[in-house]
């Protein structure tokens, strides 16, 4: 459904993005992670038809975006970071004016504004000129409009800036019931919600792909797959744990507290606590951790996966 091929973009002498490629297929909600400046907004822009690339080839639901923009535009629907809003408009006054822009037929623009309004929660203020609205329900304006006429793909990029906790869980149950129907490449700083709402991430870092996958595939990519944390009262030689079957590294972290990272959690545990107790030492502690997206990002982009 999404397909980009070696694309590029520069900025006078900065080039922000140097030659990515990925896939997203139909029906995938897929997270698009980065640090700030990795050129993230920038693919967004561009796989919406809203700025030209360099080079490289872009197609979104089989049309070329640069050759076929306008038949792009009618089945994509783009939230910007910083949604663009005309203030001295009410919320339905806005949702009509972007739906008649977007080509839906005057005889289903009514029932059409409904709907978004409807699915977004925008009910209590749909009368409210947008200048009155808080952030969160501008927020949500720029989500209905990107639903606006049913568009197969959504590029959302911070959708759930700015609301509240409540309103946040509200949009990702929205986006995660779109899973299987539409097509969403989701740009967000807030991993958990990337880990509630995705099946896959992709993380750019300055300007290139870094990894691409599963949160699960990443994990075991980067070696944060599995991990056991150990502690113990005693002396327990560091050597030793790392001789255990299983095990691939040891951090001794002081005061009788080990990380391993392990191949075979399983396997590893028992025969780590049979050490520990053979050492005459006692355990206070064995846990299995589960890799986290944030370790996986940390390692992909050149941070410290073992913070």
């Amino acid at each position: 459904m999404i397909s980009v091929e070696g694309l590029t973009k520069s900025y006078a002498a900065i080039r922000a993005l140097k030659g990515i490629s990925f896939e997203v297929a139909r029906g995938e909600v897929v997270g698009f992670l980065g640090p700030n400046g990795a050129g993230k907004t920038t693919t967004l822009r561009i796989l919406s038809g809203f700025m030209p690339a360099n080079e490289g080839a872009v197609k979104v639901a089989g049309f070329d975006v640069f050759r076929q923009s306008r038949d792009v535009r009618r089945r994509t629907g783009y939230l910007p970071e910083d949604v663009p809003l005309y203030r001295d408009m009410t919320v339905t006054e806005f949702l009509r004016y972007l739906g008649g822009l977007k080509d839906v037929p005057a005889g289903r623009l009514a029932v059409e504004v409904d709907r978004v309004v409807g699915l977004t929660g925008l009910d209590p203020v749909r009368g409210l000129l947008l200048s009155k609205c808080s952030k969160g329900f501008r927020q949500r304006t720029g989500l209905a409009q990107a639903l606006l006429g049913g568009p197969e793909v959504l590029l959302l990029d911070e959708p759930t800036s700015g609301l509240d906790p409540n309103q946040v869980v509200e949009v990702r149950d929205l986006i995660r019931h779109l899973s299987g129907e539409k097509t969403v490449l989701l740009s967000s700083h807030i991993l958990s919600e990337v880990t509630q709402i995705c099946s896959r991430v992709l993380i750019i870092h300055e300007g290139r792909l870094a990894a691409s996958g599963t949160p699960a595939d990443l994990a075991r990519r980067y070696g944060t797959g599995s991990r056991i944390r150990l502690r113990v009262r005693g002396r327990v030689d560091p050597a030793r744990l790392n001789a255990v079957d299983g095990v691939a590294r040891v951090v001794d972290e002081g005061s009788g507290e080990f990380r391993l990272d392990v191949s075979d959690g399983e396997g590893a545990a028992p025969r780590l606590a049979g050490l520990v107790l053979a050492a005459g030492a006692e355990l206070l502690e064995l846990r299995h951790e589960t890799a986290t997206l944030e370790s996986i990002f940390r390692a992909a982009t050149g941070g410290n996966a073992d913070a």
